[in-house]
């Protein structure tokens, strides 16, 4: 802020909290310069959220001291670490072989969401339906993973392989239920239980098949 926006905020100030109004107008000349002196890198307003009127105002209704070039200074540097928490730098358009460019146009990026002059980027992610060429192929294949790569990988997660083959065989999927003898939740596998000499559980080792009392379970449902 410059000396008139710094006047502007003491008088706003001024008028929300008389107590900080000076006695003179040398002390109201040095006011201003000491306060244009913290506040030099805060902007008074800027088109993203940032009011300096908004944060005196805060100030005002939740602390019983006056207001300090400091607090304002202090609310600008947390609102610029808010902004770059929820910032991810966007890809540059520079050519990535000219490293100069390339770190020119990211820090500028970065500058401009800290200072309130552009808005936060967020995380990119997938939404909206996927492409009609990729409807068409998963319906022709009938799932996202091929089935050599399925196959590939059934060793290594025994329990959905297993659930794959009885479906593929007609039988029901015995991990669509839970389990009532070990209390294993809806789509997690059995569970081993070993009962030491005082009755409770002393073990519970992942079963690759389900307990019969799952699968007569599943079958019932199926039935319905």
């Amino acid at each position: 802020m410059d000396r008139r926006e710094v006047a502007a905020v003491l008088a706003y100030i001024g008028r929300l909290d008389p107590r900080t109004i000076p006695a003179g107008t040398g002390d109201a000349r040095d006011q201003i310069v000491q306060w244009q002196e913290l506040l030099d890198d805060v902007p008074f307003a800027t088109a993203h959220g940032w009011d300096v009127r908004e944060a005196v105002r805060a100030h005002v209704l939740d602390s019983p001291y006056p207001i300090l070039p400091v607090d304002i200074a202090r609310k600008w540097r947390a609102y610029r670490r808010d902004r770059l928490d929820r910032h991810t730098d966007p890809t540059p358009a520079a050519d990535p072989d000219n490293p100069a460019s390339w770190r020119t146009e990211l820090l500028g990026t970065r500058h401009a969401v800290a200072t309130g002059m552009a808005a936060p980027s967020s995380h990119r992610r997938l939404t909206g339906s996927p492409h009609p060429d990729i409807e068409a192929r998963l319906a022709a294949v009938g799932s996202s993973i091929p089935s050599a790569v399925r196959a590939a990988l059934a060793p290594y997660r025994p329990a959905r392989a297993a659930r794959e083959a009885a479906v593929d065989a007609g039988r029901p999927d015995a991990l669509s239920v839970p389990c009532q003898w070990c209390h294993a939740a809806k789509g997690e596998p059995c569970r081993s239980r070993r009962l030491g000499l005082d009755g409770h559980a002393r073990g519970t080792a992942p079963r690759t098949r389900p307990h019969p009392t799952r699968v007569d379970l599943a079958m019932a449902e199926l039935a319905r």
